[in-house]
């Protein structure tokens, strides 16, 4: 009789992902059994699915337990960064306008869930084999969510990203073989050894890694894929992407930075990519100022947010891996509250209101969603009292002392150059002078609550900056 080598604490562990994965299965079911639903019913098992797997996730909190032999390191890490996916797919979801294309709904909300269980086990992965198949398990529902819209450019963002992040997937996988074959293991902590570092693969493997890592958070130069995609992807995909995607691959980069290192082979490897997030700092907000689409500006305004939040990561302090995770949580509340704002101005299938143009006069014509889009907007460039310039004060103290002051420099010069494209939009709002536009309103009852919660959070998070302790990625 063969014993089965796991234990309850082990997929206790995983319980949350295989819940998210589970509901997305009995989403199918359902809707195949349903087939006269308005699409409705899929919405809302989808996020009471993720309600769950949020509330078990939350019991783990406080608790270190190394699952499936090293496979998967349960922390305050990595249910921190579970719970931050978990409340970016819920408002993505919600995002959803279900009664326009009530026939696909079971299967993009099912699509979605499946991705955010990848992304949940990169949260928590601790060797090379965890760290792939949470990725593709992420990357492949994605190209078919970017390709699901009913116009050519959706098309061509799904084949887009499809072609880009396999490139990219296959530098991440020649970079984990190389990092294999010096240490002999597939573990990440096997990594930290210092004889380690004097095999040649040990160089090689990590540089490919990080470039993988570099495509999937949006670093410039291999930021290229995201204006277009963005763009191009369902308003509510692009929503979910401009949060999860960059939260699963930032658990793997911290985790890597924080436990997986020789110390003398720290700096060398990871002083390149602190030098293209300050790039992408730069880049990202000079990318915004030539923009007429919402989404586009928004994908450059996230090149440039992703910067600032490997920045807080330099030097590898305690206090950095804590102030990123609240500029991530800062920026998910800001970033989705201002895709909600776009959503409700797009009442049909052709997203109007991510056209720059269909936010003029929207002072005059709706008060509140102008009042409401200029605060995430003001949040995004960190105009004070907001919990966007806290998170930078944050980072800029972090960076200063951890002996990166450059960093800090062009952390501000990012801000400053960013308040000319933030303005441009807050301009168009409120001009008098300008013709406004004559477009519609979705009925989209769950974009207004998904609006209103994120400005709440992000009020809060100006004046209650806490962040998690015990936070520290482990790998054993």
């Amino acid at each position: 009789m063969i014993s089965n080598p796991y234990t309850w604490a082990d997929w206790n562990a995983v319980l949350p992902l295989f819940i998210v994965a589970g509901v997305a299965v009995l989403i199918l079911f359902v809707d195949l059994v349903m087939r006269k639903s308005n699409g409705w019913v899929s919405v809302l098992l989808g996020i009471a699915g993720l309600i769950a797997a949020g509330v078990f996730a939350a019991k783990s909190y406080g608790q270190a337990y190394d699952a499936f032999y090293g496979g998967f390191v349960l922390g305050g890490f990595a249910v921190v960064l579970q719970e931050i996916i978990i409340i970016a797919s819920i408002f993505s979801i919600a995002l959803l306008n279900a009664t326009r294309r009530p026939e696909r709904m079971g299967g993009v909300v099912a699509l979605i869930l499946w991705a955010t269980s990848g992304a949940m086990l990169m949260a928590g992965a601790a060797n090379l084999m965890t760290v792939f198949l949470g990725l593709e398990l992420l990357s492949l529902a994605l190209y078919c969510l970017c390709a699901l819209a009913d116009r050519p450019t959706s098309r061509e963002a799904g084949l887009k990203y499809l072609i880009l992040s396999s490139t990219a997937s296959g530098f991440l996988l020649f970079g984990m073989a190389m990092l294999f074959g010096a240490s002999g293991s597939v573990t990440l902590a096997s990594l930290a050894n210092p004889a380690v570092a004097a095999n040649p693969l040990y160089w090689m493997g990590g540089g490919l890694f990080l470039i993988g890592l570099a495509f999937k958070l949006s670093l410039v130069p291999f930021h290229v894929w995201s204006p277009d995609v963005y763009e191009g992807a369902p308003l509510p995909v692009t929503a979910f992407m401009s949060v999860v995607t960059k939260a699963g691959a930032l658990a793997v980069f911290a985790r890597f930075v924080y436990a997986a290192l020789a110390g003398g082979a720290s700096h060398a490897l990871l002083v390149p990519f602190f030098i293209i997030a300050g790039i992408s700092m730069i880049a990202g907000n000079l990318g915004m100022l030539a923009q007429t689409d919402m989404k586009r500006l928004l994908a450059y305004s996230g090149i440039a947010q992703i910067g600032y939040i490997v920045a807080a990561l330099a030097g590898g302090t305690a206090l950095g891996v804590r102030y990123a995770i609240y500029y991530l949580v800062a920026y998910m509340f800001m970033n989705l509250g201002a895709f909600a704002v776009v959503a409700i101005l797009s009442p049909s299938a052709a997203e109007e209101g991510s056209r720059i143009e269909s936010f003029q006069g929207l002072g005059a014509r709706r008060p509140g969603l102008a009042a409401a889009m200029t605060f995430f907007l003001l949040a995004l460039a960190g105009f004070p009292p907001t919990a966007g310039f806290l998170g930078k004060i944050l980072i800029l103290s972090t960076n200063v002392s951890a002996g990166f002051p450059w960093l800090a420099a062009l952390l501000i010069a990012g801000t400053a150059i960013s308040l000319f494209a933030y303005f441009k939009v807050i301009r168009l709002m409120y001009d008098r002078h300008v013709k406004a536009a004559t477009g519609g309103f979705a009925q989209l009852p769950l974009a207004y609550v998904t609006l209103a919660i994120c400005a709440a959070f992000v009020v809060v998070m100006t004046f209650y900056p806490l962040t998690p302790s015990n936070v520290l990625p482990l790998v054993k």
